[in-house]
């Protein structure tokens, strides 16, 4: 009799990154198959599709989740996931213009190495992190440049990978708004203006490497948190910019810190960023880190 194939989801962004799966995806559910996987596909049409693709189907029924795109459709799936009573593991095949989270866990760019690392590697339990009642993979953030990701047209990222971040933002720098906020954590407690912050749990953000900090490990149960300070003159706003190319914090301009948990309040409601998608407008947000909630394959 012959052995019962193992059961694969995979759940991919036919737009993502120059619509990079099209050239690949026949080898990758080949190479799936040939390590004796029985795969369903799955192409996302619109937004929200992944968390569906995830929350609607039988668990029980699937082995792993295989997902390929940008950071927004891994934050899909894993949102999904984590609405899940059952959670079985995720692999990543990265097809998007930065995939932060993928370099963080040296998961390889290109996609059919990614698609062989899934099968070859090992199971990584990583820490998710809760933003009221949703969930992000690797960052969440307000303020500055944060909502570049989201109102940047694809075709541009695809030209431009992350740079197209950092054109549409500095075009935005004349303009700059700040926000009131009370941040409340066990490490900090304080109250200013900010005009950006940023909870991670990755070691790169809009591509740049480091910017989070030297230490960065992500199954420790904590965030790094970047607050920075509203400048008071033009001088002060060179300084951060420099501090934020150099990745070198500054304690004149900004707040540095390691938290599990924290909470933040402001006056007006504020819009933020869940991995680079749009996590709708907050007054207050309680953000918590889910300790290895998440099995991922690494190398």
């Amino acid at each position: 009799m012959a052995m019962e194939k193992k059961k694969m989801l995979f759940i991919y962004n036919p737009r993502a990154g120059k619509a990079r799966i099209r050239s690949n995806l026949l080898d990758i559910i080949d190479i799936f198959t040939k390590a004796g996987y029985e795969v369903t596909a799955y192409p996302t049409q619109m937004k929200g599709d992944g968390v569906a693709a995830v929350r609607e189907r039988r668990l029980g029924y699937y082995d792993i989740i295989v997902c390929s795109g940008g950071d927004g459709t891994l934050d899909e799936v894993v949102s999904g996931m984590m609405q899940c009573e059952r959670r079985i593991p995720i692999g990543y095949v990265p097809a998007g213009s930065t995939n932060d989270f993928a370099n963080s866990l040296s998961i390889p760019r290109d996609m059919i190495r990614a698609a062989e690392m899934i099968i070859e590697g090992k199971t990584f339990d990583c820490d998710i992190g809760a933003f009221n009642d949703d969930f992000f993979v690797y960052i969440a953030a307000f303020g500055l440049f944060t909502d570049v990701s989201y109102e940047t047209r694809q075709d541009i990222k695809n030209v431009l990978g992350h740079m197209a971040y950092i054109l549409e933002g500095m075009r935005r720098l004349s303009s700059i708004k700040s926000y009131h906020m009370k941040v409340e954590s066990e490490e900090v407690s304080v109250e200013a203006e900010f005009l950006f912050g940023m909870i991670t749990n990755s070691t790169s953000v809009g591509g740049f490497k480091r910017i989070t900090g030297k230490y960065v490990q992500l199954d420790d149960g904590e965030f790094e948190v970047v607050l920075i300070k509203k400048p008071a003159n033009p001088m002060e706003l060179n300084l951060v910019m420099a501090a934020l190319i150099n990745r070198r914090v500054n304690t004149d301009c900004m707040y540095c810190f390691k938290t599990s948990s924290l909470k933040i309040t402001s006056g007006e409601e504020v819009a933020w960023t869940l991995d680079g998608e749009f996590g709708g407008k907050h007054r207050e947000v309680d953000i918590c880190n889910l300790k290895k909630a998440l099995a991922i394959r690494v190398p």
